[in-house]
């Protein structure tokens, strides 16, 4: 199972990512909604389309703009509809088969 910790708190558990650049993007239902905080901030994948970002808070820390998702990808990025990646020191064990 998947897992992104940040804060010494599980953040995101799953058996259901899918894997694009390194990067496991989790199923947007197995992240606690709790800890996504809504951000203004975009960026433009030339091949996955405009990502949109969350600020990742708990226990009263705020890492900003540590997770991202593409609420509209590219065909060739279909896979990652309705998933949510973490960076920025969150951090992200992949499940052992």
């Amino acid at each position: 199972m998947a897992k992104a910790i940040w804060g010494g708190k599980v953040i995101a558990e799953s058996n259901d990512t899918v894997v694009v650049e390194g990067n496991q993007y989790f199923p947007a239902d197995s992240v606690e909604k709790n800890v996504l905080k809504s951000s203004p901030h975009t960026s433009i994948c030339p091949w996955k389309g405009t990502a949109h970002y969350y600020h990742v808070e708990v226990d009263g820390m705020k890492n900003e703009n540590a997770a991202w998702y593409y609420p509209e990808p590219s065909p060739a990025a279909k896979e990652i509809r309705g998933r949510i990646a973490f960076w920025k020191g969150v951090s992200v064990e992949a499940g052992k088969g």
